[in-house]
């Protein structure tokens, strides 16, 4: 490992986990939630809690953007 300092190299360390916030309510997620629902719309992910997801399940399998929900 002290090669691998002295030639400029780090060790590989997991990247810090995001924090999610379900883009409805505002929710924040205790770790990484199995069973959160993540939708990308116009390019950028959108992650959605239990409650939210559950509640709008139709339009969420309806292909349709959360701003019609």
């Amino acid at each position: 490992m002290a090669e691998q300092e002295q030639q400029g190299q780090q060790s590989p360390e997991p990247p810090e986990p995001e924090q999610l916030v379900c883009s409805r309510c505002g929710t924040v997620a205790e770790g990484t939630p199995p069973t959160w629902t993540c939708s990308v719309e116009n390019g950028v992910r959108h992650y959605f809690c239990d409650a939210c997801a559950r509640a709008n399940l139709r339009a969420i399998e309806g292909r349709l953007d959360s701003d019609w929900w």
